[in-house]
C-alpha cells in the first residue's frame, strides 16, 4: 500500500516511482488526499531528479485516468494536435476543420491564454454566441455530425492535472519537462485519441527559448505519447517571430478566415498547418505519407471544404449560421487603431515576440489576472516579418485599441520590440526539427 510520505522519500532519494505508486499518488491528487504541501514537495522532486521515461508515462496515464476519457464509435481515425504556446499562432482553427475535410475526427479540448500566448478559446469567443463550454455527450454529437469541435476541458478530464497544475503555478515548477508533458498528454489522451501531432515552439516568443530545451521537450512528448499507445510525431517551430502577421483574439479569427476563403493562400500560418496535418494524416492511416497528407490538407483548404466544416462547426457550438459568408460584419473591430513606424528604414533584423504578445495582453486581448474580462477586438495586425524592410510607408505594426490613450500606452514598448539593420538577413526556417 502506497502513501504520499513514502513516495515522497522515494523521490527525493532519487529512487524511481513504481507504476502503482504513480497512480496512487494521481489518484490522491484527484480525490484530495494528498495535501498542497505534498503535490508541493512531489513537483519540486520531479523538477530536481525527473521521473525518467517510464516513470513519466506511468504519471500521464495515471492522471488521464483519474477522470473521463472519451470513448469513440466512428467510421475515421480520432486525430489531434497541440502546441506548446506561441504568439499569432491559431493554427487549430485552420487545422481542425481541414482535418475534417480530409475524413478525421476532431475532438480538440483547448485552453485558455496563459501569460504572453493567446488562448484558442478566447480567439473562438470573439465570434458571437461559441460556446466553448459543452458536455463530453455533446462533444461526440458534434464531433460525429460536423467531423471536429474545439471546446474546452470539462471539470472531468484529467483532474489531477488540474489540480498538479495549480500547485506547480505558485511554487516555480512549471519549467519540467516530465511534468509539462504529463500535462499536456493527460488532457490529449483523455480525449481518445488515435493519433497526434505536436507543435513545439522554439524562439524568442516560445516559453522554449533554445533550440536543445525545445527538442528535449518533443522527444519527451512523442515517447510518452507513443509509450501511452497513441501513435505521435512533433514538429519544433519557429517562435522568432509570430507565425501570423495578426495578434489578438478577433484578429486572428480574421487571419483564418483569410487563409480559409483564398485570400492568403500560402501564409507561414498555411505552410504549418499544412505540414502538421500532413504528419498526422499519416499518423491516422488516411494518407500514404506525411507529403500525401500535406497534399490533402492543401486541397481541403483551397477547394473551401475546410471552410464549409468551419461554418458547420461554428453553427453547432452557437454561433451565427452564416458565419463564412459573412463574418466580415459578424466580428468585433476596435474603435482606434494607429500604426507603429520606425524611427528611421530598414531592415527588421529581430523581433521580441514575447514583447508583441505581452503589448496584447496590455490592450485587453489577454488577463493580467484569472478573472480578467478580455476585450476580443483589441491587438496587433500587419506586424512586419524577420526581414521585411519598414520606413514611413510600411509600418513596424498596426495597433488595435479601445481608446488612443490605451494605444499611445504600448506604442513605445512596440518600437523597442523590432531591431532593425541597414541590410536584409536570412530569415529562419519556419520548421527547425521533425521527432518520430
Amino acid at each position: 500500500m502506497s502513501d504520499a510520505r513514502t513516495i515522497l522519500t522515494k523521490l527525493r532519494q532519487g529512487d524511481r516511482l513504481s507504476e502503482a505508486e504513480l497512480v496512487w499518488f494521481a489518484t490522491g491528487l484527484a480525490s484530495g488526499e494528498v495535501t498542497d504541501a505534498q503535490a508541493g514537495a512531489f513537483a519540486m522532486a520531479v523538477c530536481q531528479s525527473g521521473l525518467g521515461e517510464e516513470g513519466r508515462t506511468f504519471l500521464t496515464r495515471a492522471m488521464c485516468a483519474t477522470g473521463d476519457v472519451l470513448d469513440w464509435q466512428l467510421d475515421g481515425p480520432v486525430l489531434d494536435k497541440h502546441s506548446t504556446g506561441g504568439v499569432g499562432d491559431c493554427v487549430s482553427l485552420l487545422l481542425a476543420p481541414a482535418l475534417a475535410a480530409c475524413g478525421a475526427f476532431v475532438p480538440m479540448i483547448s485552453g485558455r491564454g496563459l501569460g504572453h500566448t493567446g488562448g484558442t478559446l478566447d480567439k473562438l469567443e470573439a465570434i458571437p454566441g461559441y460556446n466553448t463550454d459543452v458536455s463530453p455527450d455533446d462533444l461526440q454529437d458534434i464531433v460525429a455530425d460536423v467531423g471536429c469541435a474545439i471546446v474546452g476541458a470539462t471539470a472531468d478530464i484529467a483532474p489531477a492535472d488540474k489540480r498538479l497544475y495549480a500547485v506547480r503555478d505558485v511554487t516555480g515548477t512549471v519549467a519540467s519537462v516530465d511534468l509539462i508533458t504529463a500535462s499536456i498528454l493527460s488532457k490529449k489522451l483523455a480525449a481518445g485519441l488515435e493519433a497526434m501531432v505536436l507543435d513545439v515552439k522554439v524562439g524568442s516568443g516560445a516559453f522554449m527559448g533554445a533550440e536543445a530545451e525545445a527538442i528535449a521537450l518533443a522527444q519527451a512528448l512523442v515517447a510518452t505519447g507513443q509509450g501511452a499507445g497513441c501513435m505521435t510525431s512533433a514538429l519544433v517551430t519557429d517562435m522568432n517571430q509570430p507565425l501570423a502577421r495578426s495578434a489578438g483574439n478577433a484578429l486572428e479569427i480574421i487571419e483564418v478566415m483569410e487563409a480559409l476563403t483564398g485570400t492568403t493562400p500560402d501564409s507561414a500560418l498555411t505552410q504549418l498547418t499544412v505540414a502538421l496535418g500532413g504528419e498526422v494524416l499519416a499518423l491516422g492511416g488516411l494518407a500514404a505519407d506525411a507529403a500525401d497528407g500535406e497534399g490533402r490538407i492543401r486541397t481541403a483548404i483551397t477547394s473551401g471544404d475546410a471552410a464549409a466544416v468551419f461554418g458547420e462547426m461554428v453553427a453547432e457550438l452557437g454561433g451565427p449560421a452564416d458565419f463564412v459568408e459573412r463574418w466580415p460584419d459578424r466580428l468585433p473591430a476596435a474603435p482606434v487603431m494607429m500604426d507603429i513606424h520606425p524611427g528611421q528604414p530598414g531592415y527588421v533584423t529581430a523581433i521580441d515576440t514575447r514583447a508583441l504578445g505581452e503589448a496584447v495582453v496590455h490592450l485587453g486581448g489577454g488577463r493580467m489576472r484569472e478573472d480578467d474580462r478580455i476585450d476580443p477586438a483589441v491587438g496587433l495586425s500587419e506586424i512586419a516579418r524577420l526581414g521585411m524592410q519598414v520606413d514611413n510607408e510600411a509600418p513596424l505594426v498596426r495597433i488595435h485599441a479601445a481608446d488612443e490613450d490605451q494605444g499611445r500606452a504600448v506604442a513605445s514598448r512596440l518600437r523597442r520590440a523590432f531591431t532593425l539593420s541597414d541590410k536584409p538577413i536570412d530569415t529562419p526556417p519556419l520548421i527547425h526539427e521533425r521527432i518520430a
